[in-house]
């Protein structure tokens, strides 16, 4: 624990202007962003007698061990550097809500030359039109199934598109009149866009205008005794009726505005907001937040503010947002929003009429949210806190393992030999600090050798990462950390970029950076040895280590000949198994993507400068890889491209390759020809 005395700036020191300031712990990691009008004034409120702070405050400013600020020329500066330091260090002690899922929009993709309707999540693309969000998908697909009547938009994707205008024939829904058919030239380019941006206008809530001209042109079709044309109309009439049904009026025609209300309890606040288009609900979101920092509802709602309109512009910033209680700096707030949405925004408290009501309607929301939260939470984090009561009991440890990292190894009879390592904090799976290695120091199968490599790899990192910031004198002895092969993957699967140990530090977590309190290794003794053989070849003496044995499911500690034997029933057990499941599943995904992609080689992959385009033209000239094996230098030289250094590189390639054996069809012990066809044996 720091004392904020050792790191607090000198009198005079901080300036006398608004700015922005950043709390770094020992670690160099930002762990509270903060904006201010008077960066003196609001930085010597952390600097007093540590009594008389908020019991989160004092643990924010003990845990930091550095402050740093940036001044800037007005409040709204601020306020934009503030949202955008946050979201980028992600800094734990600051309020950051948190969405239990995405919500889907309706949007229409005006950036293409047909415009397509479609359900979409995640971030927003420019050129695309968005409406909601909704609660439900379905929700939206009821209201565009309703909509296609009147306004037959294409809704297909580009590859059902492509095939229509390929064949000359549309989809089902071309033939029973819910799109216009674009694909085979129904209608023009201009006309599809142009009905397009009438359902646009629909959503948008300039609905009264529109139905009454429908009504009209059924008036006259009756007129004109054109009953079938009036009938089509009537439908279509009663179809954004039922359309429009879908979101109930609730303010004065023509109203666009967001309610955004909060209920909050000591340590956790739920926001929900309400987005009113032309007097009518058109969709519902909200977000629940741990209450990390000393925090009012005014700057619970200025926080809802920023991530809610942080990333907008134009439309999608209404002219009026209704909230509880106004930001402290008010004028600031409205400005910024005013700016994102280019033109005027009012932020006020509704204080009478219907607005008011449904603020309270949006509140008893919001206070829904929040008990709804904590009677789920309530059980899963007792179980959580437990489990690693558990193991620290187990082990002998003096507390709870907060992080815990897991190590497996995974191989196919000693080829393609990867390892993976899985991190869990709080008992809760970290996957974007997941990391895979392959094994580079030997050959062949051995899993306690390999253990012994990943582990002292990954604490080398973090030894180098100390070295780096200062926390850890240097240790010529020690070898320099090895470039890693490992790949970080985040939720979505896709692998990241290394970091660079020597970049500057900026706050930003690093590979390897933070140290477990205990590691878990895949395996029995041997593998336990060997990670803790790892650990005191570097000198690292405040990790504990323990193993998990598949075959009883044993916990295995380095030096004792028995093994911890946990309750079956034992949440300990669970989180246990949990951790040692998912490392397992890690690795063996790494090992058979590995394996796929060494099966699918072929010798012209180790032709030197024959790319992908290239080897496509060779194959497609010659048919197959057999014809292309068999072919000679000048016919190699034929295909354009290819010349005759490339061909002989080829031919030198395919002649190293060692011929691969036949494939046999069990069934009917025919030999199967590469390319595809046969000959009998």
């Amino acid at each position: 624990m720091a004392d904020p005395s050792s790191y607090r700036p000198k009198p005079g020191q901080i300036p006398d202007s608004p700015g922005v300031y950043r709390f770094r712990d020992d670690h160099r990691r930002v762990i509270y962003v903060g904006k201010a009008k008077s960066l003196r004034q609001r930085l010597a409120n952390y600097f007093q007698d540590l009594a008389g702070l908020h019991p989160r405050t004092r643990t924010m400013v003990t845990t930091a061990a550095s402050v740093e600020w940036t001044v800037v020329s007005t409040e709204v500066e601020a306020l934009q550097l503030e949202y955008s330091w946050i979201k980028e260090y992600d800094p734990r002690f600051n309020v950051k809500y948190r969405d239990d899922k995405s919500y889907p929009f309706l949007a229409v993709t005006l950036n293409e030359e047909f415009p397509r309707v479609q359900v979409m999540r995640g971030a927003k693309k420019k050129g695309v039109r968005y409406f909601g969000p909704y609660g439900h998908a379905w929700a939206i697909r009821e209201t565009v199934d309703l909509m296609l009547r009147v306004f037959p938009v294409r809704t297909c994707s580009a590859g059902v598109f492509k095939n229509a205008a390929r064949t000359g024939r549309p989809c089902l829904l071309g033939y029973i009149g819910k799109c216009s058919a674009p694909c085979v030239g129904r209608v023009t380019p201009e006309e599809h866009r142009e009905l397009a941006e009438e359902f646009c206008d629909f959503m948008a809530g300039r609905t009264g205008t529109y139905i009454r001209r429908l009504e009209k042109r059924m008036t006259d079709a009756a007129e004109e005794m054109e009953y079938e044309r009036a009938g089509r109309l009537r439908d279509d009439i009663g179809a954004l009726r039922r359309a429009m049904e879908k979101n109930a009026v609730v303010l004065a025609d023509a109203t666009d505005a967001d309610l955004i209300a909060v209920a909050e309890d000591e340590l956790e606040a739920a926001v929900q907001i309400f987005h009113v288009r032309g007097g009518r609900v058109r969709g519902q979101r909200g977000w629940v937040t741990d209450k990390v920092e000393a925090v009012e509802t005014a700057g619970l709602v200025e926080h809802a503010l920023q991530q809610l309109y942080g990333e907008e512009s134009g439309d999608a910033v209404p002219k009026e947002v209704l909230v509880p209680a106004l930001p402290e700096d008010t004028e600031a707030v409205t400005q910024w929003l005013s700016e994102r949405r280019g033109s005027q925004v009012s932020l006020r408290i509704p204080q009478r009429g219907d607005k008011k009501d449904l603020m309270a309607t949006v509140g008893r929301n919001a206070q829904q949210s929040l008990v709804l939260h904590k009677t789920k939470r309530a059980s899963d984090l007792t179980t959580r806190s437990r489990a690693l009561e558990e193991i620290a009991e187990a082990l002998g440890l003096d507390s709870a393992p907060l992080r815990i990292e897991c190590f497996d190894i995974s191989h196919l009879q000693g080829e393609d030999v990867v390892a993976s390592m899985v991190v869990f904090e709080d008992g809760l799976a970290r996957k974007g600090e997941y990391r895979r290695f392959q094994i580079k120091t030997f050959e062949g199968q051995d899993d306690v050798r390999s253990m012994h490599e990943v582990i002292g790899r990954r604490f080398r990192r973090y030894l180098h990462e100390k070295e780096r910031t200062g926390e850890w004198p240097e240790q010529p002895e020690q070898p320099e950390p090895e470039p890693e092969q490992s790949e970080q993957q985040d939720q979505s699967g896709t692998p990241g970029p290394l970091d660079q140990p020597g970049r500057e530090d900026d706050g930003r977590p690093k590979r390897f950076a933070y140290p477990p309190q205990l590691v878990v290794v895949d395996g029995g003794q041997p593998q336990v040895a060997a990670a803790k053989r790892a650990l005191d070849e570097l000198g690292i003496d405040d990790v504990a280590v323990c193993g998990l044995a598949k075959r009883l499911e044993e916990v295995w500690v380095p030096g004792e000949s028995d093994p911890v034997v946990l309750p079956r029933s034992s949440e300990g057990l669970y989180l246990l198994q949990r951790v040692r499941d998912e490392a397992h599943r890690f690795a063996i995904t790494y090992q058979r993507a590995k394996r796929a992609k060494r099966v699918r080689s072929s010798p012209l992959d180790d032709v030197p400068g024959l790319g992908e385009s290239r080897k496509q033209s060779l194959i497609k000239h010659f048919g197959s890889v057999k014809k292309l094996r068999q072919a000679t230098i000048d016919q190699i030289c034929e295909v354009p491209g290819v010349g005759r250094k490339t061909a002989e590189s080829v031919v030198v390639a395919f002649a190293r390759a060692a011929p691969a054996a036949p494939a046999v069809n069990t069934a009917t012990g025919e030999i199967m020809e590469d390319d595809g066809g046969s000959t009998h044996d």
